[in-house]
């Protein structure tokens, strides 16, 4: 609606209802619209409150059924029939990542636990004095 639109739609209005009852109309106007825009707000807040009451309740009953399904998945996760178990070689096992609890001869291994043995700090004066 341009300005002109609204210049037009005023000097009607004072027209038709005179200069004395303009401004009550106008405030009975300007309350109701308010009244309007308030309600508004309460049907949309009341809207929203309801969806994500909605969402809560989805997401309790999606989690209740993981829960209820992991019982079942855990039984059921033994190897399937007629398959054959898997050995572990000798090769496997020497290459494994763990460390061995005793170092091998001739090898030089530190301790990392342990802290290096303190060193005598006096250094010879090498400089003439």
């Amino acid at each position: 609606m341009s300005f002109a639109d609204t210049a037009v739609l005023f000097v009607l209005a004072l027209l038709l209802f005179g200069p004395k009852k303009l401004p009550g109309i106008a405030r009975q106007v300007g309350k109701a619209l308010n009244e309007f825009k308030r309600a508004s707000n309460e049907f949309k807040a009341q809207i929203e409150a309801e969806i994500s009451q909605l969402e809560i309740q989805e997401r309790q009953k999606k989690a209740e059924e993981e829960r209820k399904a992991l019982p079942a998945a855990v039984q059921t996760a033994a190897p399937p029939e007629g398959s054959v178990p898997s050995v572990t070689t000798s090769s496997q096992v020497e290459t494994s990542t763990e460390p061995s609890a005793a170092p091998e001869p001739g090898s030089s291994v530190t301790e990392p636990d342990r802290a290096p043995e303190a060193v005598d700090s006096v250094t010879p004066n090498t400089t003439n004095a």
